[in-house]
């Protein structure tokens, strides 16, 4: 097997078959041009009618299995919101075709090459032969992107970028897990942000390319592994729960489209999917529960609790007498934490992605409806569900109400619980009780009041205790002796 240097060579001299050039869009004006189109054109509108009743005339649409979400570009209805293009660029490395090239991201592509030639080098494999491997399947790998992303490039340039990003995408899990980035001198600012951009939705390549780079290495075992570490390290939960999550690579019971929708199925990883068909014949119809902040609930005597998985779906309720107790799945706040659900609810409001439940775009909901001020995330805090390393706990509010504005949650999911939650908050009996409790028995006023009380009982107790002992004898009874 040929050395660092040589795989260096060998995928330089594999760089000279990229075509630089983007394909333009000089395409048949019938392909560009769309159904619903304004056009005084009479050709044009012939052709047009002539595709709608192809549409008409077809098969009826099925209601089976729906295709799997293509790779593309953030939805405009997303995308327009302000302030939120920082979410969706990335800061240091592009991944795939839709941010190749990019002048801003050059200086850190240097170390791509260094990356890919590692992977190559440690694979066992000839350079050629294993870009073979990604070009040989670039007709059923391309169809993994939106027709925009994929008619920007010809074949050739899309199987190299897939390569070569792939094999530099792997090696930078790999030594990540590994604690070995410092071998190639990569910045720790360049390695916080190149976590960011790999969950970026814009920033993907096909697991599948993954997957077939992976089997080819005879490092197979150990790249799975670091996979499974590198999607705990990413769940933006406390290490005593990241790493009790189970993940097996090879016995998923989903097929992974790349790494973001990978993350998304892992941070819910386990929903409650029987509960879901009951909801949804039980309650589609309802609309959704007004809900109560955090400092609100607390007053009329709900507690809050981590749940006992990091899944987002993990909520529950309780209630017993004049109390009640709701379980939050615990999350780590961080700088990553905005760019990672940003991305993660572009990604669920694609409009083609039928998979998904809108489990984190709920979750975020959820979330915000429960946080208006710095003392709801306070009490979050003090509770061991959120854990804040951003800064102050105003940061964390103005992030959850600021990424949680205008979002469109799955009403069916946390339906039970809302509904136990505002039915409990409305009941004014409880809430009674549970202000006098908190108003009163919980104050320092009450602790020494119920301390007196307590000393005057056994001082009762006592008195009492002693006329049973020492009681005088009946004076009649010894008249009578």
């Amino acid at each position: 097997m040929s050395d660092n240097k040589e795989c260096v060579l060998s995928v330089e001299e594999l760089s000279t078959m990229k075509n630089a050039s983007i394909v333009g869009s000089t395409s048949n004006d019938n392909q560009s041009t769309e159904i619903g189109a304004i056009s005084h054109d009479e050709a044009k509108v012939d052709e047009r009618i002539r595709k709608l009743k192809i549409l008409v005339e077809g098969a009826p649409i099925q209601s089976g299995e729906r295709p799997p979400p293509k790779i593309q570009k953030v939805p405009f209805v997303l995308r327009g919101r302000k302030k939120f293009d920082k979410y969706y660029e990335p800061r240091v490395v592009s991944v795939g075709p839709i941010h190749h090239g990019k002048r801003n991201l050059r200086l850190s592509e240097q170390y791509k090459p260094k990356l890919a030639a590692r992977f190559i080098r440690e694979s066992g494999q000839e350079t050629r032969a294993l870009y073979r491997i990604i070009d040989d399947k670039i007709d059923q790998l391309k169809d993994y992107y939106h027709e925009d992303v994929q008619k920007a490039y010809d074949d050739k340039t899309l199987s190299w970028i897939l390569f070569f990003d792939g094999c530099s995408v792997l090696q930078f899990i790999y030594d990540f897990v590994q604690d070995q980035l410092k071998d190639i001198m990569i910045k720790i600012d360049h390695i916080a942000f190149t976590l960011q951009d790999l969950f970026l939705l814009e920033n993907q390549i096909p697991y599948e390319v993954l997957k077939l780079l992976i089997d080819s290495s005879r490092l197979s075992a150990d790249l799975k592994k670091s996979m499974e570490s590198f999607i705990r390290i990413n769940i933006m939960a406390p290490p005593d729960y990241s790493e009790k999550l189970s993940i097996d690579m090879d016995n998923l019971d989903f097929i992974p489209i790349h790494l973001l929708d990978l993350l998304q199925h892992v941070l819910v990883l386990d929903n409650n999917k029987e509960k879901e068909k009951k909801d949804i014949g039980r309650r589609e119809n309802q609309s959704p529960q007004t809900f109560r902040s955090v400092q609100e609930l607390k007053k009329a005597g709900i507690d809050f609790k981590p749940s006992g998985s990091c899944s987002l779906t993990d909520i529950t309720f309780n209630s017993s007498f004049f109390t009640g107790l709701l379980h939050l799945p615990p999350l780590v706040v961080d700088k990553s934490t905005a760019t990672t659900f940003v991305n993660l609810i572009a990604y669920e409001n694609c409009l083609d992605n039928f998979r998904t439940r809108y489990e984190v775009t709920s979750y975020i909901s959820f979330l915000d409806s429960l946080i208006d001020h710095a003392n709801d995330v306070k009490e979050l805090r003090s509770t061991q569900i959120l854990h804040n390393r951003l800064g102050s706990d105003e940061e964390v509010t103005s992030l959850f109400n600021e990424i949680g504005t205008d979002l469109v949650p799955n009403i069916k999911i946390y339906k039970d619980v809302r509904s136990d939650v505002m039915k409990y908050y409305k009941s004014k009996w409880m809430i009674k009780l549970a202000e006098t409790y908190h108003d009163h028995f919980s104050s320092p006023s009450w602790t020494v009041l119920a301390f007196f009380g307590a000393l005057l009982g056994l001082a009762l107790s006592a008195i009492q205790t002693w006329f049973v002992v020492f009681q005088p004898s009946d004076p009649n009874h010894s008249c009578q002796h």
